[in-house]
């Protein structure tokens, strides 16, 4: 057990629960320290009406913890919601996809009123990109957007044997110099067959909370 993880997800409850209603939607990201997150919403099932999940990994600990789950489609509004990172910098860009559900995570945290962020403080960095930045590319255009990665400095190597919720692969690409992610974010989504990238800048939290042990 992650002391740091477990006390990240709880504060995030304290902070999100003045905020819920019986008609709220919550939004859930993925990764080890959501599913903290997951045990601890579980138990305030009772004071909020579902959540919109970013991944079938995090749907299917929802379902099984009792909460209803909801497609964005079928939603008007969602309150809040709440994710971990690989990394956050000071002014709260982020590198996410390590677990390879970016894409999605990003249009649930675009669709929320409000992104909450939790970490534990080894994700912390003052400049990101020490962790590899993912791309989800498109099967048949993944050489394509390696050969246009190198362009622009960064070493692209394919997670083997990993195919995202959509259907795609990822690209980790490492060696980028990230001094101002909202401009690469926005340049590497440019490229044709690149379905999103890693990093967070554009859509980021306007909260961070730092499990600590």
């Amino acid at each position: 057990m992650s002391i740091a993880k477990l006390n990240a997800s709880i504060e995030a409850i304290e902070y999100i629960k003045p905020k819920i209603s019986l008609d709220s939607i919550i939004g859930v990201g993925t990764g080890s320290t959501v599913n903290y997150f997951i045990k601890e919403l579980a138990k305030i099932q009772h004071i909020f009406k579902g959540a919109v999940s970013s991944s079938e990994a995090s749907t299917k600990l929802l379902e099984s913890s009792g909460i209803e789950v909801y497609e964005l489609n079928d939603v008007n509004e969602i309150l809040v919601y709440v994710d971990g990172a690989d990394e956050v910098d000071k002014n709260h860009n982020l590198i996410k996809g390590g677990g390879g559900a970016h894409t999605r995570e990003k249009i649930v945290a675009t669709a929320s009123n409000e992104f909450v962020c939790i970490v534990d403080e080894s994700k912390l960095v003052s400049t990101l990109g020490n962790f590899p930045l993912p791309l989800e590319v498109m099967i048949k255009s993944r050489s394509f957007v390696a050969r246009e990665i190198v362009k622009i400095g960064g070493v692209p190597e394919l997670r083997k044997d990993f195919i995202t919720d959509q259907g795609n692969q990822i690209l980790d690409v490492s060696d980028l110099k990230i001094i101002d992610p909202l401009n690469l974010e926005q340049r590497i989504n440019l490229i044709p067959g690149v379905l999103d990238n890693g990093l967070f800048a554009n859509c980021k939290p306007q909260k961070v909370i730092v499990g600590k042990d």
